[in-house]
């Protein structure tokens, strides 16, 4: 395990199957999404982020891809940057795991986080800085989504958030071999008490750890979650 300012990080083996947790608490730690650099170009992957975050005498210490997109990355769903809403709600219904009824939103308002099923969380008044949409939802109010099967064999890498049973720590987990929902889910709910969890992606899974020197490589991505710090002096 990782442990320090930038938080922890470590291995865990849940019902046989190999995960990269990373665990941060929101009011020690600067949380943020990304998108598009300040001339509308998209980062797509982990070393362009790292170049603007040096430009800005700034650092990456964690860092993970943050919610489904479009062929051009843009956002399938909400998403909000720095408190500007660059893409809306998506309340449609349609194929694929976004509109896998109910999804949800990961959001940040100064040091707390939280995540809510959509309806919810548009009945919240909640005004973020931070917010991205994806679905489906892993775990709402303590309970996994109805439509996972204990046996599913949709067996795919999976990467997902949630909010730890102290209702402040945000765990953000990966898969290392294939899972279905129904255990990735529990991951979440029975081995860090998660109320509420939110799946953000399959395949493209990918994780940057920088006290491991680990950078994943893969296609292009859309929004990004990452953990940043000042940079130290030289």
């Amino acid at each position: 395990m990782i442990s320090g300012p930038t938080g922890s990080c470590e291995t865990v083996r849940f019902d046989g199957t190999r995960y990269t947790v990373c665990g941060f608490d929101p009011t020690t730690h600067d949380i943020r999404l990304f998108h598009r650099d300040d001339n509308g170009t998209g980062f797509a992957d982990f070393a362009a982020l790292e170049t603007f975050l040096d430009s800005e005498g700034l650092q990456l210490s964690f860092a993970m891809n943050a919610g489904m997109y479009h062929a051009d990355r843009d956002p399938v769903g909400l998403y909000v940057e720095q408190g500007i809403e660059r893409s809306p709600v998506n309340q449609n219904e349609g194929p694929g795991n976004f509109h896998l009824l109910p999804n949800g939103v990961f959001y940040l308002v100064g040091s707390a986080a939280g995540i809510l099923e959509t309806q919810a969380y548009l009945t919240s008044g909640i005004e973020p800085d931070f917010a991205t949409q994806s679905g489906p939802m892993l775990i709402i109010d303590g309970e996994l989504h109805p439509r996972f099967l204990q046996d599913g064999t949709s067996r795919k890498i999976r990467n997902g958030v949630g909010i730890a049973a102290d209702g402040r720590t945000i765990v953000f987990a990966l898969s290392e071999d294939r899972v279905n929902f129904y255990d990735f889910a529990r991951l979440f709910r029975d081995r860090f008490g998660a109320k509420n969890a939110l799946y953000l992606d399959g395949s493209i899974s990918r994780l940057y750890i920088r006290d491991l020197e680990r950078s994943d490589p893969g296609r292009a991505m859309g929004p990004i979650v990452g953990v940043v710090a000042t940079k130290p002096a030289p």
